[in-house]
């Protein structure tokens, strides 16, 4: 395939760029639903997205038929395309770091070893081991991974090879009684291979699942209020992704969010450094972790923001060339039917250097939250997260636990008040997918964080 591709590049002329993107994806999903399989499905796929560039104007095609005529018409209607579409006079695209060679994360046992069967036993097992707990009214497990294998060919240089492996693990309780239900999650997820997966005994997270959706059920609602909280690090990767991450994805910049015309100035404490990396950094194997982005341009590690200054955006080559500054390597494209947009990769805090233990100490009253839930932010960076668990925190102590909790704020009012970062740190949102007109696998993390937000509950 790469010496076909390496052929067609010929064919771009009268175009300013040209790029060739063969992917062959392979897929599995496994589901169970109150001990039925709800889904088993496995698919293999592959095709070649196919663009042009032309004073400042994409042309796009794709096809699924890898004969040398079939993307050679892809490949002519992505110009004609480019040409219709190219008005601006001097549009370029940003200098990049291209790709030579082939990439591929470090695969511990790889998941392709695995059969089927065992799978799906691992998946039925796990499943009935959270519906064996008597408090507990249903439960779900799911297995899903995804193996890439694609060639990335530029006309200006890039020649890669990359390889990828994402399988992820999820489990899910509901506890119910006298007509209250409550429900409790864990996910696991990576770039590695089976044993990188399955680091946590999947027994023991069933166990840990069932045990506190049972104590949710029983935990008491909070009133809503102001306060201290201490996030961990699911709901800090949460919060840097959704409510500040978005917002400097260059081309929601250029659309208006909160972010443009910020560089340099003050959004967080001077305690916050927050990164966007491809490589996979404080740890192996982050289910974010790409080597090399769909236009071919070896990633980095990319400071949004420094000691609370905001340094840098997400740039693809297009935003980049607009805004002066080379790629930041940021181009992510779902399948090979889909167009590379800009998308985050690892997202999260640096660590610093205080305990969890003398966070906690600090706090006369506050609270400590666990578990990032569903959520939603905006273009202004207000942002609205559930929470798992949330533990009072009364002169210095951990209380009792709470349910039904929600936290809110604008999320730079929220960085600025950051007055305490613990050196502990991890990944935690590896399991899912990002969506932003298409899907993409992310992750995000970080240290447990001190700040203030507005925490609600039923009053």
């Amino acid at each position: 395939m790469h010496e076909l591709l390496e052929e067609l590049l010929g064919e771009f002329t009268g175009v300013e760029y040209g790029e060739l993107r063969y992917h062959e994806r392979k897929a599995l999903n496994i589901g169970v639903r109150q001990g039925e399989l709800e889904i088993a499905n496995s698919t293999i796929y592959s095709g070649v997205g196919v663009r042009a560039f032309y004073r400042g104007g994409w042309g796009f095609s794709s096809t699924s038929r890898l004969e040398r005529d079939s993307i050679r018409r892809a490949v002519h209607d992505a110009i004609s395309g480019a040409r219709a579409a190219g008005k601006k006079e001097g549009t370029r695209l940003g200098a990049a770091s291209l790709a030579t060679g082939k990439f591929a994360p470090e695969i511990k046992e790889p998941v392709g070893a695995h059969p089927f069967e065992e799978k799906l036993d691992l998946v039925r097992k796990a499943e009935a081991r959270v519906r064996s707990f008597p408090v507990i009214a249903s439960a779900a497990c799911h297995y899903r991974e995804t193996l890439d294998h694609k060639h990335i060919l530029t006309t200006d240089g890039a020649r890669a090879e990359v390889i990828d492996s994402k399988p992820e693990f999820r489990l899910m309780a509901v506890a119910a009684d006298d007509g209250q239900r409550v429900e409790a999650s864990e996910a696991l997820g990576v770039t590695g291979g089976w044993s990188d997966l399955f680091r946590r005994d999947p027994e023991e997270m069933a166990d840990i699942v069932a045990r506190r959706a049972g104590d949710l059920l029983k935990a008491e609602h909070p009133k809503g209020e102001r306060a201290v909280v201490i996030l961990d690090s699911g709901l800090v990767g949460l919060l840097a992704h959704e409510a500040i991450g978005h917002t400097v994805e260059a081309d929601f910049v250029l659309a208006g969010a909160i972010t443009q015309g910020k560089l340099g100035k003050r959004v967080g404490s001077e305690m916050v450094t927050m990164v966007d990396s491809g490589p996979s950094q404080y740890g192996e194997h982050a289910a974010g972790t790409v080597l090399v982005d769909d236009e071919g341009v070896v990633t980095e590690r990319t400071e949004i923001i420094k000691n609370g200054i905001l340094q840098s955006y997400l740039h693809n080559r297009e935003t980049a060339g607009i805004f002066g500054v080379r790629s930041t390597g940021n181009a992510r494209a779902y399948e090979y039917s889909d167009e590379p947009l800009v998308r985050m990769r690892n997202t999260y805090i640096e660590p610093g250097e205080r305990t969890l233990e003398e966070m906690i100490s600090e706090v006369k009253n506050g609270y400590l939250l666990k578990g990032a839930g569903g959520g939603q932010a905006d273009a202004n960076a207000e942002f609205m997260f559930s929470v798992q668990e949330a533990y009072r925190i009364e002169n210095g102590k951990l209380g009792d636990l709470l349910r039904g909790v929600a936290i809110s704020g604008q999320a730079v009012q929220v960085l600025e008040s950051v007055d305490a970062v613990s050196s502990e740190f991890c990944f935690d949102m590896g399991a899912g997918f990002c969506g932003k007109g298409q899907l993409a696998k992310v992750d995000g993390g970080g240290p447990y964080l001190r700040c203030n937000a507005i925490v609600g509950g039923r009053a």
